[in-house]
């Protein structure tokens, strides 16, 4: 029987032994001192060196000997055998007294847990292998080229121009393009579409930043360099190495820090505020601005150098209202993460909604939209937004700037006939240019090519 005994305990990877009132071993199974690599020996104290790890437990182990505990469990536990192969374990002891025997012992149960242990931290280890995939994947997604919505040709144009310049490291680039039209997105768009965007990308806003810090953010400073500088600090430049600064609002920029920036692009040397030193990165520089850049060199206002020189590889960003349907497949993924952020369940938007917004100039852009469908996410019931919960504001010089006299005859006048001769004065001032009418009409390019087709106006 005892055999048939060890046999289960060696199978099932169990070792047992007990330790006397003394803790020496009074007995144990063949496997004991082998599994645990423990000496085998039988004195007083053998119980210590045998389960070094329960040192520091001496009140527990005397419970369990006066019966004032009956189980003192230790889990995870790890020690290398004499093959220098390294176990897991499981250590149950168990306070015991015979009826009518006065000589308390205690009952050592090891339990060996190197497979499952092992299978844990596999799966463990493959459960952050997948977040970190799904982190990556979800980064890409929000800051890749494919979170750029859209199908037309001014946005397949954007789309091209990122797969084109992601992985050119060494060339300045420029975003331009109306406050909201997106230049943050691309940009991110083109680090994280390249073979470096696992690098940093570092976000500078030359407009936050008052003048008088905005050269020690970027280049660092030494302890000392002025007042209130306690210590050394790294620039932006250095946080970002191997990676991409992104300068917004590089009309901002003051003109004595644009020398340097010059400086940098040209050398990619720079010394902190304060150091004698000159440091070496490796960055690639994009820059954005809503300003046109021509009119602030001529101004004196932006280094022409400067200039030519960030204006190697230039995007220019379409605003919202020439987008046609973007603007109502953007506004419709916005309306996708309200739903999710206000918990709600929204299917999209009415036909009204959507004719409501395409017939909008929006002056804000992307960034108006947003905020748009946001407010109307939070007012509306679903199950798709409509119109009346769209709120659109137009500034007030802009609707000053579009008022005009109209006199009305006594006889009555045509609506459809003055809508008709709007669009073709409009087309007359813009040169036939659409893009530039729908501009002056404060409508879309699709919903003025509708109205063409529907009075049957012609490009002459």
């Amino acid at each position: 029987m005892k055999k048939v005994l060890e046999y289960i305990l060696r199978e099932q990877k169990v070792v047992y032994a007990i330790f006397d009132k003394e803790l020496a071993i009074e007995s144990h199974c063949n496997n004991f001192h082998k599994m645990l690599n423990a000496p085998d020996r039988n004195y007083s104290g053998v119980f210590w060196d045998t389960f070094q790890e329960l040192i520091g437990s001496e009140d527990q182990i005397e419970a369990l000997l006066e019966q004032k505990q009956r189980k003192y469990k230790l889990e995870k536990l790890s020690r290398y055998r004499g093959d220098d192969q390294l176990i897991y374990y499981s250590l149950v002891l168990y306070g015991f007294q015979y009826p009518g025997d006065s000589s308390p012992f205690i009952l050592a149960i090891v339990i060996d847990t190197t497979e499952n242990t092992s299978l844990e931290q596999q799966i463990q280890q493959q459960q952050n292998e997948i977040k970190l995939l799904h982190a990556s994947l979800v980064h890409y997604l929000e800051h890749g080229s494919n979170n750029i919505i859209g199908s037309s040709e001014q946005i397949e144009h954007v789309r091209r121009f990122i797969h084109k310049i992601a992985n050119i490291r060494n060339t300045t680039i420029l975003l331009q393009g109306e406050s909201g039209t997106g230049k943050n997105l691309v940009a991110r768009a083109i680090h994280f579409s390249s073979i470096y965007s696992k690098q940093p990308f570092v976000e500078v806003n030359c407009a936050a930043i008052p003048d008088t810090l905005l050269e020690s953010e970027l280049l660092g400073h030494e302890k000392g360099a002025f007042t209130n500088a306690t210590s050394s600090k790294k620039g932006l430049l250095e946080e970002a190495d191997g990676g991409t600064l992104f300068l917004d609002e590089i009309s901002e920029m003051p003109l004595a820090l644009q020398a340097k920036l010059l400086s940098f692009i040209e050398t990619k040397r720079f010394r902190r505020l304060g150091s004698t030193i000159e440091r070496t990165v490796q960055v690639r520089i994009i820059t954005a601005t809503n300003r046109d850049l021509k009119r602030a060199v001529e101004k004196k206002e932006f280094r022409q150098d400067l200039y030519f020189r960030i204006n190697v590889l230039t995007l220019k960003l379409p605003p919202l209202r020439d987008l046609g349907d973007d603007i109502i497949a953007i506004a419709e993924r916005f309306v996708q993460n309200y739903a999710v952020d206000f918990g709600k369940r929204f299917t999209g938007l009415t036909r009204e909604a959507k004719m409501k917004l395409k017939s909008h100039s929006w002056a804000g852009n992307v960034r108006e939209l947003r905020n748009v469908i946001e407010r109307a996410a939070i007012f509306s019931e679903g199950p798709k937004i409509d119109e009346d919960v769209i709120y659109l504001m137009e500034l007030e010089d802009k609707k000053k700037s579009n008022r005009f006299s109209l006199e009305i005859p006594d006889a009555g006048i045509s609506m459809v006939e003055v809508e008709k001769q709007l669009l073709i004065k409009a087309l007359e001032k813009a040169n036939n240019n659409q893009t530039k009418t729908a501009k002056l009409l404060g409508m879309s390019l699709d919903t003025l090519r509708y109205r063409m087709k529907k009075y049957n106006i012609s490009l002459t």
